[in-house]
């Protein structure tokens, strides 16, 4: 039991409450102080009486548990410390995975950046634009316009370009020309110049002439013989300031510069300058027209809706063939009969009257068949036997089966068949080799088949002119080559092996001895007989000696001077080479990291003196010519007098060493240690020669060689020590280039050549300096000139209207432009047309 105690009883006596404060509304709570004040969680915030004491709070505990327990905020949040206050959970985790995300997202977009930005590098894409080539800020030349009405003798004019002042590219004078008129004069006819007819053909009738080579019989276009065509028409002189070549010469061939030609001269024979009623074009009916009556003063206009050009080319050449060598025998087609015995036994079987190639191929269209008894030959006496019989000279006309000939093509291929064939008696007989591109054509296997698309390939008037050809074909008789896809391109087709067809054709006609390859896209503003008969005449006369390193050289006279300066030039460049102890960066060079071949472009050379076969490989040269004594002891004599083997009008430059990208694109041969000894010539318009063909033809038949298109010919004759020859013809160009720089330029290979090194004007990168040039696969100012020439505007400048009211039509001299392509030629209106 427990002992009384005084001290408990009197602290129960004794109680002391304190009052609750009471709020009138929730409004009058002071949260804030609650929250910061720590007594008002012991109550201490209470109003207590004076009695009280730690008794007195002893003894109410359990009233001052509830007070502790103070009211909360208004919707029972719980109170805390402001600085101790945490975010929730929730929403830390969702910031997190943001930022993480940003993260994430910009290092995969700055790595997609990168990649990106590297293929666009790569690929060459957005790549800023490279600045424009030097030449192309050259002024342009303007006196390649100018009219009729401005005609001055050659001696008496003053060239706008190349000039022998400073080599400085100054723009030409302003004023106006002499002779331009702003309106039309009343005494304009009696100041318009004459023109005169242009006959480059030797006197036929002339004494020398028939006792050297027999008489000319005089081809007509019709049975009767009575349509002639009208000679070409030239005046005297050039335009005032017309520019001069700054490429190539006329002089070393004997061409002339002395007279020019305008449109209506040189095409109106063919058509051009009257109606479609009149057999005519029906181009050329505005503009300019003064004097263009002198065309048909003598022979009137030619109605070529009649004119079947098959009959009147087999008439002149059976009229004539008493001025060649007999012609012999076509070779079989026993692969075709599959006759029994093989060639030998069925060529016995041939009828005889196939034996002197009055009978065409049986290949060839049967309606130039038809005309072999309608000749004039009949009427020749035998008795005529020449002292020096003509070769035969076939020009082969590149096209393809479904080519749209344009009235400007025509009249393109009639000025080639007139001035070759017709007015030559014969000397050149003109074939198209048509390319049949559908290898599914069954040409043949059915004659009907082979006719339908040979007539279908040719405009009317030409019918009876073509052989068909396909790559199906090539790959039979040069079945051996190799299988390449060189730029994914076959071996076989038509880009690649050009002159594949043209062996063939070789092979199958033995009557020809050379082979002119001409294309549809060149055009010449002088006459064809000319060009052919001065480029023939110069390639034979040129020696062997230093005759390749020639023809690796672009001539430029106002630099090189004379030709018998260029030749002694060039024998110092290749024999001492360009370098010598006063270049004083020679040393610098040498050892010059970014050009480690740059001593040896600079080095002497070996001249090439005979044939030049690879290497590796097992070539045929006992047939070929070899040098009759040493180099040194050669006095320019060896070659004088020969006929060449190869013709081209551009350099024949050495691929190797260069950025040409057809460089490689050799096929058979052995290039273990290196490929072949190569040459080439942009452009396959060239003259071959039957030797060189029958080389080429058994090289990639029997030998299984073969190169690309360009390369193959040069190539070839060098294999062979055949006698090649590049014809430096006049090249113009349409700005006003620094010669000396132009060439260096032009001339930028090994030791002063065109090829060889890297530097050389046809590596890839460097072929735009072509651009502004006459004559390149894809020259600018060849096109533009032509069609100025014609009479129509280009780039807004230019055309029959400015012609008239300024200084006339344009008259150009004797020039070769490539390529020409779809010319649109304006006509007059007939009644009944839209």
């Amino acid at each position: 039991m427990r002992s009384f105690n005084p001290l408990s009883l009197a602290r129960r006596k004794l109680p002391a409450y304190s009052s609750v404060p009471t709020y009138a509304s929730d409004d009058e709570l002071d949260v804030e102080k609650l929250r910061r004040s720590p007594s008002s969680v012991d109550g201490s915030s209470y109003d207590s009486s004076a009695a009280s004491s730690r008794n007195v709070s002893g003894s109410c505990d359990g009233m001052m548990g509830a007070a502790r327990r103070s009211p909360s905020p208004r919707g029972g949040a719980r109170s805390s410390n402001a600085y101790t206050y945490r975010a929730p959970r929730k929403f830390s985790r969702y910031f997190a995975l943001a930022i993480g995300s940003t993260i994430v997202l910009f290092v995969l977009t700055l790595t997609r950046l990168s990649w990106v930005s590297s293929k666009k590098v790569e690929l060459g894409v957005e790549k800023a634009p490279k600045p424009p080539p030097p030449w192309e800020k050259f002024p342009f030349l303007k006196r390649y316009h100018g009219g009729i009405r401005t005609l001055v003798s050659r001696e008496e004019n003053e060239p706008e370009y190349p000039g022998d002042g400073p080599n400085i590219p100054e723009p030409s004078s302003s004023a106006a020309p002499k002779g331009r008129r702003d309106e039309p004069e009343e005494d304009d006819a009696s100041t318009f110049p004459a023109s005169t007819a242009f006959n480059p053909y030797p006197d036929y009738t002339s004494e020398e002439y028939v006792a050297n080579y027999t008489v000319v019989r005089e081809c007509f276009l019709d049975d009767e013989e009575t349509i002639r065509i009208p000679m070409l028409q030239s005046y005297p002189g050039v335009t005032s300031g017309m520019p001069d070549n700054v490429m190539g010469s006329y002089d070393i061939f004997g061409l002339r510069d002395d007279v020019c030609f305008e449109r209506f001269g040189r095409l109106g024979p063919y058509g051009l300058g009257y109606g479609r009623n009149l057999g005519g074009t029906g181009a050329g009916m505005e503009g300019d027209r003064e004097g263009i009556d002198d065309v048909w003063a003598l022979n009137a206009e030619v109605d070529f809706r009649e004119v079947k050009w098959a009959d009147v080319q087999k008439r002149c050449l059976e009229a004539n063939k008493h001025r060649f060598k007999p012609m012999p025998p076509h070779r079989n087609h026993f692969f075709l009969s599959m006759g029994a015995g093989g060639p030998a036994a069925e060529a016995a079987e041939m009828d005889p009257a196939e034996s002197d190639g009055t009978v065409l191929d049986k290949r060839q269209d049967s309606q130039a068949a038809n005309t072999s008894d309608n000749s004039l030959g009949a009427s020749t006496p035998t008795t005529l036997v020449a002292n020096q019989h003509l070769r035969r000279t076939a020009v082969l006309i590149r096209t393809w089966w479904n080519y749209k000939y344009d009235q400007e093509d025509i009249m393109y291929l009639r000025a080639l068949i007139s001035e070759l064939s017709i007015r030559s008696g014969g000397e050149y007989t003109v074939h198209f080799l048509i390319h049949v591109k559908d290898d599914n054509k069954q040409i043949w296997a059915d004659d009907d088949i082979y006719q339908q698309v040979l007539n279908d390939s040719l405009p009317e008037e030409f019918r009876g002119m073509g052989t068909l050809w396909s790559e199906r074909q090539m790959g039979l008789i040069y079945g051996g080559v190799a299988e390449s896809f060189y730029r994914n391109l076959p071996v076989h087709g038509a880009y690649r092996s050009t002159f594949m067809p043209v062996q063939y054709f070789a092979h199958q006609h033995p009557e020809y001895d050379f082979f002119w390859h001409w294309e549809m896209d060149v055009r010449y503003t002088g006459n064809y007989y000319h060009l052919f008969d001065k480029v023939d005449k110069f390639a034979r006369d040129q020696p062997r000696k230093g005759l390749w390193e020639r023809n690796s050289r672009f001539y430029v006279p106002s630099e090189h001077g004379s030709w018998e300066d260029f030749k002694q030039l060039v024998r110092f460049q290749t024999e001492q080479g360009t370098n010598n102890r006063n270049n004083i960066y020679a040393e610098m060079a040498a050892t010059d990291p970014n050009s480690p071949d740059s001593a040896s472009l600079s080095r002497p050379e070996r001249p090439i003196w005979g044939p030049e076969p690879p290497i590796d490989d097992d070539i045929d040269t006992s047939e070929d010519p070899k040098p009759p004594t040493e180099l040194k002891d050669d006095d320019y004599s060896w070659g004088v007098g020969e006929d060449a083997d190869l013709i081209t009008f551009n350099p024949l430059f050495d691929p190797a060493g260069t950025n040409w990208i057809l460089a490689e694109d050799v096929t058979g041969y052995n290039t273990t240690r290196g490929l072949p000894p190569r040459r080439t010539a942009i452009i396959t318009t060239s003259r071959l020669s039957r030797r060189l063909l029958a080389r080429m033809h058994a090289e990639t038949s029997l030998g299984r060689h073969t190169m690309f298109s360009e390369m193959w010919p040069g190539s070839c004759a060098l294999h062979h020590g055949l006698k090649a020859v590049y014809a430096p013809h006049p090249v113009y160009v349409d700005r006003r280039w620094p010669t000396d720089y132009l060439a260096a330029i032009f001339n930028g290979g090994r030791n002063g050549a065109a090829g060889g090194a890297r530097g050389s004007v046809f590596s890839d990168e460097r072929q735009h300096n072509f651009k502004g040039t006459t004559w390149y696969y894809d020259a600018g100012f060849a096109p533009n000139l032509w069609k100025r020439w014609l009479g129509y505007k280009v780039d807004n400048d230019g055309g029959e209207q400015w012609e008239v009211a300024n200084e006339g039509r344009m008259c150009l001299p004797a020039m070769l432009l490539h390529p020409v392509k779809q010319v649109d030629l304006v006509y007059e209106h007939q009644a009944g047309e839209d």
